[in-house]
């Protein structure tokens, strides 16, 4: 049987024999992992907004992970991962192929006698530097106002207040596409400001250990902590969905303050804004589509290189076809 995706409707079609109709559900070997057609994907974006997944899994397990990539692999689809869809643009369109979403790959393991953290790729890493400032420890004290997960986080070198993951991590768990498994250290990441070698590649990120420092004081790294995030709140707009920073500062320069000097706050294109509040964010006012703020992400590209002779680049990633 052959399938075909070339139906313009955002409501996938499918052909065989010259009829159209729509796929079913699929269960994968007979576990509880269902891969289903045409999921929306806007309501698990931070950005709400895109078209759906032409097939979408949210796997439980690691056995369950590797028959949804055998699954695609079989289909001769392509495979996306989907964390907690905060660091991303998804096109109006969708994304072909299958989505993996990593969101209940989640646990955690704190280890009191040395300060590990073994965490599964869909644990908020907001959750867990509350956790170590619980416990009195340090090293994760910059995370708690990012909305991503561990897997997220590893992949794109996530980072604020001066700190990044790269400087609390002793080893990565990916799963490779032929199913096997490494455990990667941060040397084999190559980690550089907001990226790693995982972008862009096809391994997919289980989980990860961490290494803080125990025996700190609790209510220190409790205030440290709690004071990080208030700073976030008070500088940056949580009361509208976004995808967080929109560009990478360009070192020695803020991205926000080069676009604040241009005027541009306030700048919209349909329901997409650049925030009054945060010169680098770019706000979805309640009707924006995925090209609207792309629309809005590549003028302000224009503006800042016409002006700074710099090019903003986009830590937003994204996905489908745009």
């Amino acid at each position: 049987m052959t399938l075909s995706s070339d139906a313009p409707s955002t409501k996938k079609l499918y052909f065989y024999g010259g009829k159209s109709f729509h796929p079913s559900p699929v269960s994968l070997k007979g576990t509880d992992c269902i891969v289903r057609p045409d999921v929306p994907l806007a309501p698990l974006t931070s950005f709400r907004v895109g078209g759906p997944a032409e097939w979408y899994v949210a796997p439980r397990t690691l056995e369950d992970l590797q028959l949804s990539v055998a699954w695609a692999d079989q289909q001769s689809l392509p495979a996306t991962v989907l964390g907690a869809g905060s660091n991303l643009l998804v096109s109006d369109r969708g994304i072909p192929g299958l989505v993996i979403s990593t969101r209940h790959l989640r646990h955690n393991n704190l280890h009191p006698d040395n300060g590990q953290i073994i965490a599964g790729a869909g644990e908020p890493i907001a959750r867990l530097a509350w956790k170590a400032a619980k416990r009195g420890w340090q090293g994760l004290e910059w995370a708690v106002g990012i909305p991503g997960t561990i897997g997220g986080c590893v992949v794109m070198n996530a980072g604020a207040h001066q700190k990044a993951i790269a400087d609390c991590l002793t080893d990565v768990l990916v799963l490779n596409p032929d199913g096997s498994l490494n455990l990667l250290t941060p040397e084999d990441l190559q980690f550089s400001y907001r990226t790693s070698i995982l972008q862009g590649d096809r391994k997919l990120v289980l989980q990860a250990t961490l290494q803080l420092t125990p025996g700190g004081d609790r209510a220190e790294i409790m205030a440290q902590t709690t004071h990080n995030l208030h700073q976030r709140k008070e500088t940056q707009p949580y009361h509208l969905p976004s995808c967080g920073s929109v560009f990478r500062n360009p070192y020695p320069h803020s991205a926000g303050w080069l676009i604040e000097q241009l005027g541009l706050k306030g700048y919209q294109v349909g329901g997409a804004q650049v925030a009054h509040r945060h010169a680098n964010f770019i706000l979805n006012c309640g009707d924006a589509t995925a090209s609207d703020i792309l629309n809005v992400i590549h003028h302000v590209q224009e503006k800042v290189e016409q002006h700074w002779s710099l090019l903003l680049h986009p830590e937003v990633k994204l996905m489908g076809d745009f």
